[in-house]
């Protein structure tokens, strides 16, 4: 139970194949996992039932935490247009489900999620993993990579969060 002191942080990393989300505690003196995964929809689903496992699932996880924010990857757009549309898609039914609940939206940067858990902005993947299970003091097991980077954009809220308290 979260007390008026702490806040929780629903990081989101969106994609259509995998939407990675990590749900942090924020005290004042340290920060929490308070829960992380991954939604994978049906290879066999159309685009549309994707993006409504995506939407439902992210509902679920706000209506059983009920986030005070929520810290989701910015795209940038690729060369395949078609990949991007999809991933900014699924981006969208996180943002529409939050503002459905007038949950504040912070949008960060991949290099700058990176840059706040491993110190620069070129980490790779397992660094990124390697670096959440010790901030947060996940014992050592699998982590899927896209709750991983849902974990460290959560985090990169909570050091903005305390930049702005200093």
């Amino acid at each position: 139970m979260k007390d008026k002191k702490n806040s929780l942080i629903l990081g989101i990393d969106p994609g259509t194949i995998v939407t990675g989300y990590g749900i942090i505690e924020v005290t004042s003196s340290h920060h929490n996992a308070i829960d992380y995964g991954a939604i994978r929809p049906p290879k066999e689903a159309n685009n549309p039932e994707k993006y409504l496992i995506i939407f439902n699932s992210i509902e679920y996880l706000m209506d059983k935490f009920h986030p005070d924010a929520i810290s989701i990857e910015t795209q940038f757009i690729g060369k395949n247009v078609s990949s991007t549309f999809k991933i900014v898609t699924a981006r969208a039914m996180a943002m529409l489900a939050a503002a459905k609940r007038n949950i504040p939206i912070f949008e960060y940067a991949p290099k700058k999620a990176k840059i706040a858990v491993v110190g620069h902005g070129s980490a790779s993947k397992e660094q990124v993993q390697k670096m959440v299970q010790l901030l947060l003091k996940i014992p050592q097991r699998d982590i899927p990579a896209d709750a991983s980077d849902a974990l460290a954009l959560a985090i990169c809220h909570a050091h903005t969060l305390r930049k702005n308290f200093r």
